[in-house]
This record gives structure tokens, sequence and C-alpha cells, in this order.
């Protein structure tokens, strides 16, 4: 037997061995690894959001006016610490203008600020909105979504308008709840 008979025959027994086997025509490698938790779509974004709006009383701020005071204080807070940020006798830390941005960007610039402040553990910061003066016959566009959004979130204990020196009720003085 030469070379090439004994490959042969070993090719043969090894088919033979083999038996019904057939050949795999795909190379793709499946893996048993878990599937990664699935992100929730834009849809159940939205309905979170609906869901989380009737769930909060609807707050009347379509009328509001530039001179509107804002004032917010989440039950259990005491008299004498909100008399005390309505005085703006906390040390403001952290500053937010909201100035020239439209609501979306307003929304995203509000989120990430007081996130950010609760993350540095910041407990009392200003948010200047702007009285809405160059705003059309309307009234301020930014003043009333700041008053629902700050409502919304349950870190805020409580929120007033500035004192005069530290822009009226062009801003706001937010009491944050402190990092535990």
């Amino acid at each position: 037997m030469t070379n090439g008979d004994n490959d042969k025959n070993k090719e043969a027994s090894f088919a033979d061995m083999m038996g019904d086997i057939k050949l795999i025509t795909s190379d793709r490698v499946v893996s048993n690894k878990p599937k990664p938790y699935p992100t929730p779509r834009q849809r159940d974004l939205d309905e979170q959001r609906v869901l989380q709006e009737l769930s909060h009383p609807m707050i009347e701020d379509e009328d509001m006016q530039a001179g509107d005071v804002l004032s917010y204080c989440q039950p259990g807070i005491q008299k004498q610490v909100f008399r005390k940020l309505k005085r703006g006798q906390y040390s403001i830390t952290a500053e937010l203008d909201l100035h020239g941005l439209t609501r979306a960007e307003s929304e995203i610039e509000l989120i990430d600020f007081i996130d950010y402040a609760l993350n540095e553990n910041i407990r009392c910061v200003r948010i200047i909105h702007g009285k809405g003066l160059g705003s059309n016959n309307n009234g301020p566009v930014i003043k009333p979504l700041v008053n629902r959004w700050l409502r919304r979130r349950e870190e805020i204990l409580a929120f007033c308008s500035a004192r005069p020196v530290d822009g009226g009720t062009g801003a706001v003085y937010v009491l944050l709840r402190s990092k535990r």
C-alpha cells in the first residue's frame, strides 16, 4: 500500500465511524451567554412619563405671569427651615441659568443639574429661569415649567422665588434632600 492509499483508507474509516452525520453549513458560533437586559423603548418611556404626570396633581401654571412668586414645600418640612430658605439664609453652592434655552434643553439641563447636585451632596442651589419678559404676550415659558418639574422630584424638599438681590421672581432657591 502506498501512502496515498493509506490516507484514503483513513478517510473512509473515519467516514464509516461518523455514520449519518450531516455537514454543518454555518460557521456561526452559538453563545450561551445571557442576553443583556433590554433597554426601555421610547414608547415605554413615554408611557411612564404620562403615568407619572397623571399621578401628580395638576399645577395650574398656564396663567403664570412674570412677577408671580413660586413657592413649594413638601409636607413635613419645618416652617423654620422654609422661612430660612425664603430669606436666602442658606449658602448657595451651585447655580443653573436657563436663559435662552428651549423647553427641551431646559428640562435636560435641569435634570442633569439636580442629579449633579445630589451626587455632590449639595443642599441648596439657585436656578435662574428668567421672568419671561422677552416672551410674547402669553407670559413666561420656562418659569412655569421649572415650577412643574421641581414639584415632581421627590429629592426637592422645598423651593421659593429668590430675594430681589438674587434674581427675585426670575430665580428660585431650591433645597435638596441630603444624600443618605
